[in-house]
């Protein structure tokens, strides 16, 4: 099965992260599924490393209200213009504060070479919000953006 470690995020956040606040109950169940839902060992692997990462982040409280991001070569090569445009508009409606902003550039730069589509990107930015405490309501305006709840207007 060609599975990525998208997929695999994709699979735990809509079977177990979705409803829960506290990521994964119990790992070895969790794994056991995943390989039996037909994903490859490594790339479950990279999945619960990925997740796990995000959680050493823990919370981080902005200390700046405002900054100006200058994305280096190798985030200009993962991100293309929509998707950096779509981070700095998450940034300037209040959805992503610039602590979140980075997490969501270090989780995609995490990947590898998993090719980051504006939906997919819509997806982890989701993740980090649900990660990160007291950001309910800028998760639930991500989860109206990801589910096609509210028109998005770039101006």
């Amino acid at each position: 099965m060609k599975e990525n470690i998208f997929d695999v995020l994709m699979y735990l956040f809509e079977n177990y992260m979705e409803d829960e606040i506290e990521i994964l109950p119990d790992s070895d169940a969790v794994r056991t599924e995943l390989l039996a839902a037909g994903f490859e060992q490594l790339e479950v692997n990279k999945a619960f490393d990925w997740l796990e990462s995000l959680g050493f982040q823990g919370a981080i409280k902005p200390t700046i209200t405002s900054a100006f991001r200058v994305f280096c070569a190798e985030e200009i090569a993962k991100l293309d213009m929509e998707c950096r445009g779509f981070i700095m508009f998450l940034e300037q409606n209040g959805i992503l504060n610039a602590c979140n902003r980075e997490l969501v550039i270090d989780r995609i730069m995490a990947l590898g070479n998993e090719e980051i589509s504006i939906e997919k990107l819509k997806w982890i930015v989701l993740m980090v919000l649900l990660s990160q405490p007291d950001e309910e309501i800028a998760f639930s305006r991500m989860e109206d953006i990801v589910y096609g709840l509210v028109p998005i207007y770039l101006h």
